[in-house]
């Protein structure tokens, strides 16, 4: 065989396992673990149990997107997986709201990130305009290391995942040494029915396993797709149940239930017993986590409008990419929407606008993965029926979930997904006819 032969057979695309497998731990690993101890808290060692639903849920859920994906190489992941089932029309409708989701979480992430900035940058503390800066900086560096190149985006995403897991497997193993079975909280302190305390804690939990479908999104990017993103995703979220449950447990253990129920940095309070530099590690953690679920948000934020301006269902330009093989124009247009988004609403303050926008992409996140299930469970249905029952499990789930996240935050859901209607009619290009 020729030499130029032999190299074409060993050319790979940017994104590996480790690469899919990062998005899909590192858009999960957000802020949001390092405060569900206290919020847990309350509802005593019967919270476990809400860990268990919702883990056991979202490993579901990626056996479901793991299946699709085996199917497919194209990008776009829950797009795609609707577009085949169901046609153009729902796939657009799914596509608006998920990109949606992305990057109006890009500013909800930035400010996130910000709260623990004061840690190392006092001078931030109750300074919105600051604040406002410096989550702007952070959405542009990211959007820049995005822009250069798929590969580029998947080793920074890749090194900001391992940096953001030390600091909770530092304080799983304080917990598993230093811990005391005292500290633990009653069972169920608050009195409340077993089922009604279940699905409180799995409503509450359920959201931290939000992104677990990243990994299935740059598809055409992966070296061979449709083994390697079903092994990434299923492996990575399982991967995310065990940490956090873990990771719970551990704070339980190191931080007194009266004085953990009332704490705002629960993972800082059990670092302590590391000594001073303990509340920094989680700090610095935290800071990595932020960092990272941004980075690969912004990244899958440009593959959704890559993919429906591919088939032709949105504007050509949104498909071009450059020599990184970035589609650098969806990915300056959904950072420059997040960031319109911030300056709309940091006048609100930090904690006022964090709690707005991610309101506001709550649903939007859940509905993509629903239209995967019912994919799945239509084309599993009569060709087998194991699988069919993992898929609806799974969408079972996602009305859970839906359900349970409240009118208001259905109401903007809808709305907004309702949006894309009239904009599939007025986006989507011609088909090309045969000759």
């Amino acid at each position: 065989m020729s030499e130029n032969g032999s190299q074409a057979k060993t050319v790979r695309k940017p994104l590996g396992f480790w690469g899919c497998w990062s998005l899909t731990v590192g858009v999960m690993i957000g802020s949001g673990v390092f405060t569900l101890p206290a919020v847990l808290a309350p509802y005593g060692t019967l919270s476990f149990g809400g860990w268990l639903i919702s883990g056991l849920g979202s490993i579901l859920l990626a056996l479901t997107i793991g299946r699709l994906a085996s199917r497919t190489s194209r990008s776009g992941g829950p797009y795609v997986y609707t577009r085949d089932a169901f046609g153009d029309f729902f796939a657009f409708l799914i596509a608006w709201g998920h990109w949606l989701s992305y990057w109006i979480a890009i500013p909800a992430i930035a400010l996130a990130f910000v709260g623990y900035l004061p840690v190392f940058i006092p001078a931030l503390a109750d300074r919105t305009l600051w604040q406002a800066l410096a989550a702007l900086t952070l959405i542009w560096t990211l959007t820049l290391v995005c822009v250069a190149g798929v590969r580029e985006a998947g080793f920074a995403q890749l090194a900001m995942t391992v940096l953001k897991l030390i600091p909770l497997l530092a304080v799983i193993a304080l917990g598993v040494i230093a811990g005391e079975r005292q500290n633990l909280p009653a069972f169920s302190p608050s009195g409340e029915p077993v089922f009604a305390v279940l699905a409180t804690t799995a409503l509450l939990t359920m959201w931290a396993f939000s992104g677990l479908e990243a990994g299935s999104l740059p598809a055409s990017d992966v070296t061979d797709a449709q083994r390697t993103i079903p092994r990434a995703v299923v492996s990575g979220t399982i991967l995310v149940t065990v940490v956090y449950i873990a990771a719970t447990a551990a704070v339980m253990l190191l931080v007194p239930a009266a004085e953990l129920a009332q704490s705002t940095a629960p993972f800082s309070d059990a670092a302590r017993a590391f000594g001073a530099w303990g509340p920094l590690l989680v700090a610095a953690g935290a800071l990595a986590a932020t960092a990272g679920a941004l980075n690969g948000v912004i990244f899958v934020a440009g593959q959704l409008p890559m993919a429906a301006a591919i088939d032709r269902l949105a504007p050509r330009f949104l498909s071009r990419t450059n020599a990184g093989g970035s589609p650098y124009a969806a990915l300056l247009i959904s950072s420059v929407l997040g960031s319109l988004l911030l300056a709309m609403n940091y006048s609100r303050g930090l904690i006022g606008a964090f709690t707005f926008l991610s309101m506001m992409s709550t649903l939007a996140v859940l509905v993509p993965l629903l239209a995967s299930a019912a994919a799945e469970l239509r084309h599993s249905w009569k060709s087998a029926k194991g699988w069919a029952a993992v898929a609806l499990l799974a969408g079972v789930i996602c009305l859970f979930a839906i359900v349970g996240s409240g009118a208001e935050v259905i109401g903007w859901g809808m709305a907004l997904l309702l949006l894309g209607a009239p904009l599939y009619y007025v986006l989507r290009q011609p088909q090309k006819v045969p000759a």
